[in-house]
């Protein structure tokens, strides 16, 4: 049953400010949220990379985006307080009734709860270790076990009263995604060639980066052992590093690999996710995009967090690493030869690949590579 103080609510502001990955775990919260509260108005207030996953979810009726200071892990943000006091402005003027504020386990939720507090949202919950003061209405505090971020967000709008049975990731691909991806296999001269494998060898950390020239030995036995046709793909900062991968594919492997990155629209790069037969990629945002889309995915899923809390969600994968003494670092760049991943070989991904194939192929009949709505 709703909490009381909560439901009569109309107008609720969801918040996840840090990355794509973030929102997306987070997206059967946000179906609870909807679920229960089915006559309110719901905002994501994210920021610019995360409202992508935003927009693709017909729970959310609006999105606001916002570079916050505390979730700038790279310290890209010059100080202006004229940017923070914007936001809390442009929040007042919505005039919310309530916010629920999600956050990952390394992170604070009080400066987003600040947030909302100068903007007189009445209604502020979130989970909290810190002492939040008058900050929150609602502290939550989640078990002292291992949870996945999804159950994470399923525990805090729980001690609200909000639940749903339907767990799964939400990403709500229009026809025009679909478009997209449809118009970028035509191009590539690509319809109707399977396997289809989406390979993104970017990560905007590092430490959770699997090595260029590991993903390119990886591209290149993947072809030899499957005849699999390879999209490289990646943001427009990517183009480099997906160029570097492709050219140190030798030939002929190079002539079945071809080059997305900077190419495709998010809903195009989702809706291309969508029709691949498997996904291969570091734990980034794309490993959770193939988890919405329930394609079958290997994660090269470095140590810095704990797997069981960041692996994909309800969908067939590999989650690969090599075990570490300093396991569970949450280091952006590792300060020693990045173990967890290297001694992950290029045979072990593909074969991992291999068998990820075998069985979705045993579980579908196979599909010409055309636009599915």
């Amino acid at each position: 049953m709703i909490n009381e103080h909560w439901r009569n609510v109309r107008k609720v502001l969801a918040v996840r400010l840090d990355n794509l990955g973030d929102v997306l775990v987070t997206t059967p919260a946000i179906h609870a949220i909807r679920e229960s509260l089915p006559d309110a108005q719901l905002t994501l207030l994210a920021s610019p990379v995360g409202a992508q996953a935003g927009k693709l979810n017909n729970d959310i009726d609006t999105v606001i985006t916002y570079r916050s200071p505390w979730m700038d892990p790279w310290h890209k943000l010059a100080q202006d307080p004229e940017r923070e006091q914007a936001m809390i402005e442009r929040l007042a003027r919505e005039q919310f009734d309530a916010a629920i504020i999600f956050t990952s386990f390394r992170q604070s939720s009080l400066p987003a709860a600040y947030l909302c507090y100068l903007a007189g949202i009445p209604l502020r919950a979130a989970a909290s270790i810190d002492g939040p003061g008058s900050l929150l209405t609602t502290r939550h505090k989640h078990p002292e076990r291992m949870m996945h971020e999804v159950e994470r967000g399923l525990d805090l709008v729980g001690a609200l009263g909000m639940g749903t049975d339907d767990r799964d990731l939400v990403l709500d691909l229009p026809a025009s995604a679909f478009d997209d991806a449809n118009a970028f296999v035509e191009r590539s001269s690509i319809t109707g060639k399977r396997p289809l494998v989406v390979v993104h060898p970017g990560c905007s950390m590092p430490a959770r980066t699997y090595p260029a020239e590991m993903f390119a030995d990886v591209v290149a036995l993947l072809i030899h052992e499957t005849q699999a046709t390879v999209v490289l793909t990646g943001v427009e900062s990517e183009i480099p590093l997906v160029e570097y991968v492709r050219e140190r594919v030798p030939l002929p492997q190079r002539e079945r690999v071809t080059v997305g990155a900077g190419t495709l629209s998010f809903g195009g790069f989702s809706a291309l996710v969508a029709l691949a037969d498997l996904v291969i990629t570091n734990n980034t945002g794309p490993m959770h995009v193939a988890a919405a889309t329930e394609t079958p995915v290997v994660a090269l899923f470095a140590l810095t967090n704990p797997p069981e809390q960041w692996g994909p969600w309800q969908v067939a994968h590999r989650q690969l690493f090599h075990d570490v003494p300093c396991r569970i670092c949450y280091s952006r760049v590792c300060p020693y030869q990045q173990e967890c991943l290297t001694l992950v070989t290029p045979e072990i991904v593909v074969d991992s690949a291999q068998q990820l194939l075998a069985e979705s192929k045993a579980a579908a009949p196979s599909l010409s590579l055309e636009v599915i709505r």
